[in-house]
C-alpha cells in the first residue's frame, strides 16, 4: 500500500507522521512542491514491451508533457533475478539532486523515494498506479531493495535523461532502508 512516512532528520530511525491515506499524502507532497498522483491500471499483458505500456498511458503521459514541457518518455524495468541489481540498487542510494523534475509513474511493482526537506525526510513508498514528479534541486535518493520488482514510465525534459549531482550528504544511511519501511507497510 502506498505510503508516506516523515522522519526529523534528529530522529531518522522513527518517523513521527506515518498515512496510507492517497488524499493526505497527495496533500503533504504539493506542500513540497511534489506532484502525487494515481492514474487508473490499464490492461496490460505480463511481457508488455516499452511500446505497449507508452501506448496504454499515452493520453497521461501526453498531458503531462504538454503541462510539463517534457520531451522524452521512456520505460524502465528491474527484476530480482536481473545480474546487476545490487549495482542498480547502490547507484541511487545516495543522496543527490536534478537540474529537472524526476517523474516516475508505477506500471507495476514498488520503489522508495526518500525526498529531504530542511530537517524533515519524506519517505514515499510507490507502488503501481503512483506517479511522483520531484522538483528539480530537491535532495533525493531511491530504494528499490534487494529484490526489485518494478515497471517505471519515466519522463525528462532534458533528452539525455537522468544526470545527477551527488550532495556528500550521508544522510540516506541514517533512515531506515526499503527493508523496514516497505516490511512495515505490508
Amino acid at each position: 500500500m502506498t505510503t508516506l512516512s516523515i522522519f526529523d532528520q534528529q530522529d531518522p530511525e522513527t518517523p513521527h507522521t506515518v498515512t496510507r491515506d492517497p488524499a493526505e499524502i497527495r496533500r503533504r507532497l504539493s506542500e513540497q512542491g511534489v506532484r502525487f498522483e494515481q492514474w487508473p491500471t490499464q490492461a496490460l499483458p505480463q511481457d508488455a514491451d516499452q511500446q505497449q505500456i507508452l501506448s496504454a498511458y499515452a493520453d497521461e503521459v501526453s498531458r503531462l508533457k504538454s503541462e510539463c514541457g517534457f520531451q522524452t518518455a521512456d520505460v524502465v524495468s528491474l527484476s530480482a533475478d536481473h545480474p546487476d541489481k545490487a549495482a542498480f540498487r547502490q547507484k541511487f542510494l545516495d543522496e543527490h539532486t536534478h537540474s529537472e523534475d524526476e517523474v516516475r509513474f508505477f506500471v507495476r511493482g514498488e520503489g522508495l523515494f526518500y525526498l529531504h526537506f530542511d530537517d524533515q525526510v519524506y519517505a514515499v513508498l510507490c507502488q503501481q498506479n503512483d506517479l511522483i514528479s520531484v522538483p528539480d534541486g530537491t535532495r533525493h535518493w531511491f530504494d528499490m531493495g534487494p529484490a526489485p520488482e518494478f515497471t517505471c514510465i519515466r519522463l525528462f525534459s532534458n533528452p539525455d535523461g537522468w544526470v545527477a549531482r551527488f550532495t556528500g550528504s550521508g544522510i540516506a544511511t541514517e533512515l531506515p532502508r526499503y527493508e523496514q519501511l516497505a516490511g512495515a507497510a505490508s
